[in-house]
């Protein structure tokens, strides 16, 4: 695997315009991700890890969507600063991306095979006819059987496992460099959650792709990456190697995750939790937005946001971290 990075992005800050005024839903979020390998973007449900991720595909609507500042270079472009124009033809051809919820990003009144040969038809000029052989082969790339009699049904003709896999293959049909998975196993059982994952790292080593991956399941980062970061509140807190910061969590926040999964709790014992919940965009105050959860918060943490600092082989932006 190259570590020269295909996606850095450095100091990226989104707002949104609302009834209430201008908010800012992710602030200053940096990180780079190699080709060939995968970052686990982690966190709990709205700290913005999903508008980081549709914020560089440029998914989000603006108005009322808006970048202040920062920039997403992939492979030396800054996506940001793209036109409507340009960025359709990276959207779909080099990054491909997978949705949380298969039956609400697919057509209901579209074929499985139609959706699948759009991107050929967009990005490579293809007919639909032309495409046909294509989207068979990448049927059977993601795990899909009998694809001639498949590629003619309806997204509500199969299981949530199926569309999943649908909506992985039109993603790479294109044969990306980048694939953004966002949530890819939230509404799939066990079961299948463990298929799509031994899924989606077949077709990494097979393909090459650098995985950006978006979850809140710290067992799914254990399995799939190599590196990751921890978003709390519109920001990153913590980044680094993954089997460093599962070892030594330096942040407060990456410590109480941790603490907090299922798979370290003994049987009969009470789960710790980390109480409070996520303070909404526009209530998140001048310093730490961690602090009012924060078992280790001193008066400076409230006054001043600390940046990231490096802490050995990680980098956590806290004023007192866990030793």
């Amino acid at each position: 695997m190259s570590d020269a990075p295909l996606l850095r992005v450095e100091g990226l800050t989104v707002g949104f315009n609302t009834e209430q005024g201008p908010v800012r839903v992710v602030e200053d979020v940096s990180f780079a991700l190699g080709a060939g390998s995968t970052l686990g973007l982690v966190g709990e449900s709205g700290c913005g890890k999903s508008v980081t991720a549709q914020t560089i595909m440029r998914l989000l609507p603006s108005p009322p969507s808006r970048i202040e500042g920062g920039s997403i270079l992939f492979d030396g472009r800054d996506l940001a600063q793209l036109s409507p124009r340009e960025m359709q033809k990276i959207r779909g051809d080099r990054i491909g991306m997978v949705f949380q919820e298969p039956m609400t990003s697919l057509n209901p009144t579209l074929r499985v095979g139609e959706q699948i040969a759009e991107p050929l038809m967009l990005h490579r000029g293809m007919s639909q006819a032309q495409a046909r052989q294509s989207v068979i082969r990448v049927l059977g790339q993601v795990g899909i059987g009998n694809a001639e009699r498949r590629l003619q049904q309806y997204p509500h003709e199969l299981s949530g496992g199926l569309r999943q896999r649908v909506m992985i293959a039109m993603a790479i049909v294109c044969n990306p460099k980048l694939l953004i998975a966002d949530e890819p196993t939230t509404a799939l059982d066990v079961t299948i959650q463990a298929q799509i994952m031994e899924l989606l790292k077949a077709l990494q080593r097979e393909l090459g792709l650098a995985i950006l991956l978006i979850t809140h399941d710290l067992g799914m980062v254990a399995e799939m990456c190599e590196t990751l970061a921890v978003m709390y509140a519109g920001r990153i807190v913590e980044t680094g190697p993954k089997a460093e910061v599962f070892a030594r969590p330096r942040h407060p926040y990456t410590f109480g995750l941790l603490n907090s999964s299922p798979r370290r709790a003994r049987k009969g014992e009470r789960l710790p939790s980390i109480p409070g919940l996520v303070p909404p965009p526009g209530r998140r105050g001048a310093g730490c937005s961690f602090a009012d959860r924060c078992p280790r918060v001193l008066d400076r943490c409230r006054a001043e946001f600390p940046p990231l600092m490096a802490m050995g082989p990680q980098s956590a932006a806290c004023w007192n971290p866990v030793p």
